[in-house]
């Protein structure tokens, strides 16, 4: 099962681009600022969220198009015709995410339904020194594509804990039987939220006790929850801190301030050390020893509780970073799997391993074309 004839239309710097007869690995080459990333963005949108830019719907059309975009794709099943999958903007209502499936109205999160994607990009390799926020975005996408009603639950999730800050940031006192009905579906769906990702972060822990130490550096991660995980001590903490939270004009507890802590867990000097003081290299190896284990664990998803849905991974200018040997055991890895990737690199030689079972297309001021 795997994504082809994908097009993308007015898409950044992409007017017109087709991107057809696509194998398990996929190459885009060339210059910086010719396009590839954004064709992994194109991508990324066939999911729920912003894509791995997290950009405005506002910041993707190009520059001299209409202010509407389009980006669509064949999803090859593993039985029965390809599904089509489109997401987009039209020009005369620039605010709205537009989704179709197989011609049909659809919502952004029923895209879950069809596609696992997970992405590293060079922004990501701050991902430990950031705030804790990027950490549990990283958390969820991951959590999402083994369960995809996550999404709906954290979605739910975003509106509750909104509409609560709100009625603690009025000046007025909040009804307490409004607030109490907000409290239940913000525990609710939190309870579903939290669970989630502690049930993801016990497995990928369990994953990444299995790893070699070499030759990535093996990560050790912990879920440390920003309140109670069952939805009916959660209500309850919610209820005891209004006083605390209406003072602070925000919610203090909950899923919203969960935290993924993970440290070095190799041998070597720099074993338990948190990876935030870890060096970048390390830090960017530890990144890929999770997204490995992810990957791992999604080969067994029905064991998970998710469903065995087409896996995309999508490594933006990661290759190229690495030395040989790294390189080597990264494409080793990839090539156990049976997810569909998607590499990109300014020139074909660090990927002179897989080129000859790839396809590849050079990229060049937002036209692509097959090599």
């Amino acid at each position: 099962m795997s994504l082809d004839r994908i097009l993308l239309s007015r898409f950044r710097n992409h007017r017109e681009t087709a991107v057809e007869g696509t194998a398990q690995f996929n190459l885009l080459v060339g210059e910086n600022g010719a396009g590839k990333t954004n064709v992994l963005e194109a991508i990324s949108l066939l999911a729920p969220g912003r894509g791995l830019r997290r950009a405005q719907l506002a910041d993707v059309p190009a520059q001299d198009g209409d202010g509407g975009f389009a980006v669509s794709a064949a999803l090859a099943m593993a039985q029965g015709e390809p599904v089509r999958l489109g997401t987009g903007v039209a020009a005369e209502r620039p605010g709205r995410r537009l989704v179709q499936v197989n011609g049909a109205q659809g919502s952004a999160l029923s895209l879950a339904e069809w596609l696992s994607i997970g992405w590293l990009t060079p922004a990501m390799d701050r991902l430990f020194v950031e705030s804790a926020g990027a950490r549990r975005r990283f958390l969820d996408r991951l959590v999402l594509a083994i369960e995809p009603a996550h999404a709906a639950h954290a979605a739910r999730l975003e509106t509750a804990l909104r509409e609560r800050n709100r009625l603690l940031s009025d000046e007025r006192a909040p009804d307490p039987h409004w607030l109490d009905a907000i409290e239940v579906q913000l525990a609710e769906a939190g309870a579903l939220v939290g669970t989630a990702r502690a049930r993801l972060v016990a497995r990928l822990e369990e994953a990444l006790a299995l790893l070699p130490d070499a030759p990535f550096a093996r990560p050790s991660l912990a879920y440390q929850p920003g309140g109670p995980l069952e939805a009916g001590a959660l209500a309850i903490a919610l209820r005891d801190g209004r006083a605390r939270e209406r003072a602070a004009q925000r919610t203090l507890t909950g899923p919203h301030r969960d935290e993924l802590a993970v440290t070095m867990a190799g041998k070597g000097q720099g074993k338990g050390q948190l990876a935030a003081e870890c060096s970048t290299g390390e830090q960017k190896a530890m990144l890929i020893a999770i997204t490995l284990a992810h990957s791992q664990l999604l080969e067994t998803a029905e064991n998970l509780g998710g469903e065995n849905r087409p896996r995309l991974l999508l490594l933006d200018e990661v290759a190229a970073h690495l030395d040989p040997l790294r390189r080597e055991a990264l494409f080793d890895r990839l090539r156990e799997g049976s997810a569909q990737v998607w590499l990109t690199g300014t020139e074909i030689a660090p990927f002179a391993a897989i080129a000859g079972e790839a396809a590849v297309w050079e990229v060049s001021a937002g036209t692509v074309r097959r090599i």
